[in-house]
Parts: structure tokens; sequence; C-alpha cells
């Protein structure tokens, strides 16, 4: 019997209690006027008997078996209506001891509204979120484990190399000065880049684990694009690229964290830079576009296969397998971006062929009213 709607355990007993004894009382109507019928045949046959009584049945007979006959017929009814209500919980036991010995896969079902559906509503909940915890805790080891390894590969290069020309202009005491000043000069660079991988590794565990805090203010967007462009200019021109900037509105005001948000860009422009030599161009792109700012960095260079896409954000991967100087570094660029644009709650897409790698962002302009009157 379908008993879901019943929301309780007790009211679900008492509801197959009753039915039984509705049934058991039917049946004994049943049974006893039958027993009567057969005692009034007995009578009029004239068949007597010292177990059955003189008269057809004796009473005390006949209420031997109407009891037998209520009892078994109570045990019956109960028994089944009780029957898949225990093959239910049976069901929870069994859950309950896949849980216990580790297996998180297996769904228990919910077939009823009462305390035990509640149990099994708890229980899925309770093995979703040890899952989740379980997951996290084994995307966090290997966090770990590739972050212990891509820290020693990459910043063993650099200090490897600072520790060999210092020691070597250390154990030439008669070495040219413009020779020691060059190899002095190399260290130090190397030693700015140490730096610089430091800091972003660093930065990237404090954007990952949110313990970054937002310094939130009202920004134009075009100004902070137009002032990256600037101050990457040497480097486009070192590259031997050409910087184009379109962007059809005076101004894009928006509310976030401009030193996270001018991170954001430079490292697409980084990227762009690496990346984009041979396109000779880098095109960037601002337009506001339903209540959303969304700005397109395109270079025309390395054109990334589509297999690859889906893993360009991905903590310390980069597409090239080599690790050379120019396009070297932690692998966490792109990773970087991609915490800052969840952080301002944007989005970010990236799409790769013969006219060009396009990174879209999108921000939205979250000003309030009474900002967007300040305009």
């Amino acid at each position: 019997m379908k008993t879901r709607w019943i929301k309780s355990f007790e009211i679900r007993i008492s509801f197959y209690i009753l039915i039984s004894l509705l049934i058991t009382a039917f049946a004994e109507f049943v049974v006893a006027a039958l027993v009567y019928r057969i005692s009034s045949e007995l009578r009029y046959m004239g068949y007597r008997s010292s177990i059955m009584g003189p008269d057809g049945l004796n009473p005390g007979f006949r209420t031997m078996v109407l009891l037998a006959i209520g009892i078994a017929v109570f045990i019956c009814c109960f028994y089944y209506l009780i029957s898949d209500y225990m093959k239910y919980i049976r069901k929870l036991a069994n859950g309950m001891k896949n849980i216990a010995q580790g297996d998180f896969e297996t769904e228990i079902p919910v077939q009823s509204m009462d305390e035990f559906g509640q149990i099994a509503v708890y229980m899925n909940q309770m093995q979703e979120t040890v899952r989740e915890i379980m997951e996290r805790e084994r995307v966090a080891e290997r966090t770990k484990n590739d972050l212990i390894t891509n820290v020693a590969h990459d910043l063993r290069t650099p200090l490897t190399s600072i520790i060999g020309y210092i020691g070597w202009v250390k154990d030439q005491p008669s070495l040219d000065a413009n020779i020691r000043q060059k190899y002095l000069e190399i260290a130090w660079r190397k030693a700015l880049h140490l730096e610089q991988m430091t800091n972003e590794l660093f930065g990237f565990v404090k954007l990952e684990h949110r313990e970054m805090t937002l310094h939130m203010s009202r920004i134009d967007l075009r100004q902070l694009l137009e002032q990256l462009l600037d101050e990457e200019y040497p480097g486009f021109e070192k590259a031997g690229l050409r910087a184009e900037f379109i962007c059809r509105e005076d101004s894009v005001l928006l509310v976030g964290d401009g030193n996270l948000l001018a991170r954001l860009f430079e490292n697409l422009l980084n990227n762009a830079v690496k990346y984009g030599k041979d396109g000779k161009l880098i095109r960037l792109e601002l337009e506001l576009k339903n209540q959303m700012a969304v700005t397109r960095v395109i270079n025309y260079g390395y054109v990334i296969p589509e297999a690859e896409l889906s893993n360009v954000f991905r903590k310390f991967y980069r597409v090239e397998q080599s690790r050379s100087q120019d396009t070297g570094g932690t692998g966490l660029g792109l990773a970087i971006v991609e915490q800052i644009v969840q952080l301002h709650s944007g989005s970010i897409t990236v799409k790769s062929d013969l006219q060009g790698t396009v990174f879209e962002v999108v921000l939205p302009v979250n000003l309030s009213a009474e900002e967007k009157t300040d305009e």
C-alpha cells in the first residue's frame, strides 16, 4: 500500500494497525456467520460430540476458532502492510553500511516522507558533502604536489644561474670590470625574475584561498587599459609588436579592485606579447554591452590547439611543453586572471584560430543609481 503521504512513523504504524483491525473485524464477522450456519446445520442433522458440544458447536470451541482466525488474519494483514516498509528500512541499513565502509557513490532512495525518509535525505546530503570534501582534499593534494614540483623546477633554473654567475665572479678577483659588470647584471635580471615568480606564487595562493581583501572603488576601465598600454609600450617595442586600442565609449565605469584588475589585464597583455610575436599586432577592444564591460585581448601569433583551449586556465598549465626563458614562468598567469575575474563576478573565455587568439573578459558594470547620477 502506497503511504508516502504519511509524514510520521507513529502515524504510519497506527494506520497499519487500524487497517489490520478493520480487515480482521470483517473476517471475524464472515467467519462467525459461517460458524453459526455450520452449527445450525449440525444441530439440524442431530450431530452430537463431546468435544464440539451436545447441541451443534460448543460456544467455547466457537470462541477459540474465532480467536485463532482473528489473530492469524491480523498478523497476515499487518505483515503484508509492513513488509514493503521493512524492505525500505533494510535498504536504509544497507546504504548506511556502504557509506560507513567508504562507498559514497550509492544514493539511498527516498520512498517516504516520514522520519526514515528524512534519514535517507540527510544521509544522501551527508555523503554528497563528504564526497565534495574528499574531492577538495584530493584537488588540494594534487595542487600541493604540482606546486612543489613546478616551483622546484621553475625556481631552480634562475637560482642556479644566480649562484653560478655570482660564484664565478667571486672566484675571479682579477676579472675585467666590464665583464664583471656584465655578469652581475645577468645575475640581477635572474634575481628579478625569481622575485617575480615568487610574488606570483604567493599572490595565486592568496587569491585561490580568498585570503586577499578586495578594495572596491569606482574605476574607469578605459583609462585603466590606456594606462596599461602606455606602461607596456617598451615591451611591445622590444618584441616588435604594435598595439591597437579600440573603444567607442568616452569612459567605461565599473566598481572593482583597481590593483587586481590592473594585474588581470597586465597578465593578459604579457601573455599576448609572449605568444603573439609572430603576428606583429596586439589589439585591445573595449565595449559596453547590456550593462557589461566586455574587453578582448587579441593576438595573431601562436594558434592554441582546440584540444588545449579548455586547459589554458588550469594551474601550472602551458600550451607549449618547453620551459624556455622567453615563455617560461610559473604557469599561473592565466589561472590568476581567472581567479580575479571570478572575484569580480565576471567571466572569461578564449578562442583561437587563424583569425587570432581572443581572450574575452566580461565584467558587470555594477554601479548604484547614485553613482550613475554622479557621472
